[in-house]
């Protein structure tokens, strides 16, 4: 994301004279969450700088960058600046040796295992045949869901937390991880350091990750899909059968098995309102907030297809994120529907940008999971022993404030009432908030379709 800011006159940069917007740095408060940050001090250096962001979007981890223009500078001619487009590098191969290496290595492996990040959500069909020709158990990271289709026999989903997952990583003889940086919110709900006594071969775009967390064994420098491509090519054996008795499947089956048992009461109540969501509404995206639905949908829910499924409860976890976010995704992809799943605590941080939906004529569909509070921040004090403060909220009546804003709006009653709801909100062409207050009693349990 190219981000373009003004900031105060060039004189004034730093001297903390209380010019109107001032900040004591704001580019170094932007440094500190983009690839660079540059101020324009002069319209020459602008192609430059355009060129150097175009050169990382291109070439390199995908990160933000930001430049800011005071706005002296703004005001300033630039028809002396030639145009043109600079050439851009491509995304880098790997180096053959580092692959045969890396072949051979895997070609030995007895007990293999796979992670998927989601640096690789560009080479799902290049991952899908690696995981085969290996014939390994595999899991994703939560952004890279739909990298593998959800019924795929080796596939475990986005349960990298969960007991049975990380007892088979660590009796694996060689794991293959690929575009991720094993953060600690891809380990939910166990997130103490995964246990690698083995090999550990990376692939990655970043140089940097091969020596965090989890240094490599056999690091692979270069974009996900080359590696995977080159790495399949170097595969002799062909591995795994699409029957059920290879030995990856039937490991693959007792994980799943395994982990499902120790998915709680409130994760399957969640999982009820994914399967109406992804009925109603085929190729559906959803973006997320930190609200307990989407904690579950993190390790429960498995979309079709990648770049289906956002949340801000990975990194800065963000409230608020989803409702604008799912603008964004609309924008993007208009032939999508586009959910955002989102808390009535995290609304009340972006409630206005219902007008930025309206002025950009996005349809999305807000689903709100209203439970009086900061739910999910409520129950991990309450586990901790912890007199729950500040977790309770006054809510208002957001059915109406929604209506105000210009969107439909209404409160589901029951699990077919929201299904008939999102099929309606399919057809519309301005935003509708559907409403779930979680006490319902409409939500307990089976033959709750009425």
């Amino acid at each position: 994301m190219l981000v373009i800011a003004s900031v105060i006159e060039r004189q004034y940069l730093g001297l903390g004279t209380g010019r109107l917007h001032e900040m004591p740095s704001q580019i170094g408060a932007a440094a500190s969450v983009a690839a660079f940050a540059h101020t324009i001090m002069e319209p020459d250096e602008l192609p430059q700088i355009l060129a150097r962001a175009f050169t990382i979007f291109s070439s390199e981890r995908p990160r933000p960058v930001y430049i800011e223009v005071p706005i002296d500078v703004l005001s300033c001619s630039a028809d002396h600046i030639p145009i043109h487009r600079a050439s851009l590098p491509s995304r880098p191969a790997p180096p053959p040796d580092v692959i045969a290496k890396a072949a051979a290595l895997l070609c030995s492996a007895q007990n293999p295992f796979v992670i998927l990040g989601d640096g690789s959500v560009d080479a799902a069909s290049e991952a899908i045949s690696q995981v085969e020709r290996l014939d390994a158990p595999v899991v994703t990271t939560i952004h890279a869901k739909g990298i593998l289709p959800p019924d795929h026999p080796l596939f475990l989903g986005s349960t990298l937390g969960y007991p049975p997952v990380r007892v088979a990583i660590e009796q694996a003889d060689v794991v293959l991880a690929v575009g991720t940086e094993f953060s600690e919110t891809d380990q939910f709900p166990d997130q103490h350091k995964l246990a690698m006594k083995r090999k550990l071969v990376r692939i990655d775009i970043d140089p940097e990750q091969f020596l965090r967390l989890y240094p490599a064994d056999i690091a692979i420098l270069g974009d996900a899909r080359l590696a995977l491509a080159a790495l399949n090519e170097a595969l002799a054996q062909p591995g795994w059968s699409t029957g059920a008795n290879s030995r990856g499947t039937q490991h693959a089956a007792e994980i799943r098995c395994q982990t499902r048992k120790l998915w709680d009461a409130n994760m399957l109540v969640h999982q009820r309102l994914l399967d109406v969501l992804q009925t109603a509404l085929p190729g559906l995206v959803i973006t997320g907030d930190s609200t307990q639905p989407v904690y579950s949908a993190n390790i429960m829910y498995n979309p079709p297809r990648p770049r289906s499924y956002f949340t801000s409860t990975t990194g800065f976890g963000t409230l608020g994120y989803a409702l604008p976010a799912a603008i964004g995704a609309k924008l993007a992809a208009p032939e999508r529907p586009v959910v955002a799943i989102i808390g009535d605590g995290g609304l009340q941080f972006t409630l206005p940008e219902l007008v930025s939906a309206i002025e950009a004529k996005t349809p999305v569909i807000i689903l709100l999971w209203n439970n009086q509070g900061y739910g999910e921040i409520k129950h991990w004090m309450v586990n901790r022993g912890i007199a729950p403060i500040g977790t309770n909220l006054y809510t208002p009546d957001f059915l109406t404030i929604a209506k105000g804003y210009g969107c439909s709006a209404h409160r589901a009653k029951s699990l077919a009432h929201l299904q008939a709801l999102l099929q309606q909100a399919g057809q519309q062409t301005t935003p509708i908030l559907i409403e779930i207050q979680e006490n319902e009693a409409w939500l307990a349990g089976p033959g709750t379709m009425n």
